[in-house]
């Protein structure tokens, strides 16, 4: 089943957890071929240098207010760092940790980066300081993390690696909504680092390109 699914699944009864055992972080050289990948984003800051002064035009006319959002997420070994994007919301908005269809916070130049990823772009600085890499886990909101630990078991293992921009459950399952989904979406995160080679990378860069020509959410 894992190999026709291509995620780990989870049993509800915590029996057979073998597959447990070999989920591991990267080897240094599986490691060193990351980071050599992680080399992409300079395409990324490429993006961001042409796209800056445009979504700050468009922020000002539309959302007055920072130009940046940064979060407090968690990365590998459970360590938090601030987590860069492009703010996509208005500033002082209603707290809700899950963004809903049509999502009245979000003013309306935010909702097409979201739709395109452009939002994403300013995540090259992480990388570029090792707290993430191009591909991984998505970087989670420590707050949320705290939650989901306590309800879903064995969620802490995907802290074994760095989180990524994109990554296997991204393009594989749609945005998450509620507890099942994150459930389901760690099924995926498990596979990959247990799975992880240069042809699931591969897999997950090609997915991704065809998510933002297609406007489809991560």
């Amino acid at each position: 089943m894992e190999d026709y699914l291509q995620k780990c699944y989870i049993p509800e009864n915590h029996t057979d957890l073998h597959f447990l055992e070999e989920i591991k972080p990267y080897n240094w050289l599986e490691y060193g071929l990351k980071r050599v990948i992680d080399f992409g984003v300079l395409v990324l800051f490429l993006v961001h240098t042409f796209a800056k002064p445009i979504i700050a035009k468009k922020q000002k006319e539309q959302s007055k207010g920072a130009l940046y959002f940064l979060q407090d997420r968690v990365g590998k070994d459970a360590k938090n760092f601030k987590c860069y994007k492009f703010r996509t919301m208005n500033e002082d908005s209603h707290h809700n940790p899950y963004t809903q269809e049509g999502d009245t916070r979000i003013y309306p130049y935010g909702d097409f980066m979201r739709k395109v990823r452009l939002y994403e772009v300013p995540q090259y600085k992480n990388i570029f300081k090792g707290e993430m890499h191009l591909i991984g886990p998505r970087a989670e909101w420590d707050i949320l993390v705290e939650n989901y630990e306590k309800a879903i078991p064995y969620y802490h293992e995907r802290h074994l690696v760095a989180p990524g921009i994109t990554g296997w459950a991204q393009v594989n399952y749609p945005y998450g909504a509620n507890l099942e989904d994150t459930k389901q979406k760690l099924m995926y995160d498990l596979y990959y680092i247990k799975h992880w080679n240069l042809w699931i990378e591969v897999k997950v860069i090609w997915k991704t390109i065809l998510v933002v020509v297609g406007k489809k959410g991560l």
